[in-house]
């Protein structure tokens, strides 16, 4: 029986961004990576050297991919203003919406992916970023001194856990696959890696070299991450300096 890889896309782009930094808004890659990280989950990792009579054993332990499940939001649209200088942002113009109208058409046109759509909570609201919050707590400035970058917008996604959830069991009751691969890193997700074991499927977690909570290591069958391992974080600076004043903290 084949393998259905799903992948939680807000922790996907999370961790892409970690792992390149320098191609965050890189919709291309980023849909490129979501395809070949996941068919990666298809072959053993023990077999990597395709010659001769290795090649055929290969081929042969290759699983059968059912399809890959990419859950996500379309971006914010909205138009709000910076609490800090009063300035209307129109987001569907933002960089950020850019990148996911891009990286969603073009995960549409991947084969035997699939595209499953939340929407985001109409409730949205700015937040001051955390290393000001950390200068504020430290005394080292003072609310006046905060900047119109200093801030940026949350959004809630809704709907993406559901689909998730309801997938899972429809895959694992049906019996379309034997193995259920989840690229995603919380425990959210506990209740449905239990019940697609306990219906007899393989519950495979690829967390991204992301760190998990023991209340999801007990309720899963393996442990494997195909992506490269995300750089020191200090790079990560690379991407923040990217971002624009007003950016979006994407939350589930």
């Amino acid at each position: 029986m084949p393998t259905a890889v799903l992948v939680d896309g807000a922790f996907f782009i999370k961790r892409f961004r970690r792992i390149e930094p320098q191609n965050a808004f890189n919709a291309e890659r980023a849909a490129d990576l979501v395809h070949r990280w996941a068919t990666a989950h298809l072959l053993n990792k023990t077999l990597t050297r395709p010659t001769g009579a290795i090649r055929e054993l290969r081929q042969r332990a290759r699983k059968e991919l059912y399809r890959i499940f990419f859950y996500d939001c379309p971006p914010l649209d909205t138009k709000q203003h910076n609490p800090i200088s009063k300035k209307a942002v129109d987001f569907s113009r933002s960089r950020e919406a850019a990148f996911r109208k891009e990286l969603h058409s073009r995960l549409r046109s991947k084969r035997k992916l699939a595209l499953r759509l939340g929407h985001l909570s109409k409730d949205v609201r700015w937040t001051i970023k955390p290393a000001k919050i950390a200068e504020l707590l430290k005394g080292k400035i003072q609310m006046t001194d905060l900047m119109e970058n200093d801030v940026s917008i949350e959004t809630r996604q809704k709907g993406v856990d559901m689909r998730i959830g309801i997938d899972v069991a429809s895959l694992s009751f049906k019996q379309q696959v034997d193995q259920i691969v989840l690229i995603a890193g919380d425990a959210d997700f506990v209740p449905a890696a239990k019940m697609a074991r306990r219906e007899g499927v393989d519950f495979i977690l690829d967390p991204m070299w992301q760190s998990i909570p023991d209340s999801l290591m007990e309720h899963i069958d393996g442990l494997r991450s195909t992506c490269p391992k995300p750089p020191l974080r200090e790079n990560k600076a690379a991407f923040l300096e990217m971002q624009q004043p007003g950016s979006v903290i994407g939350e589930k």
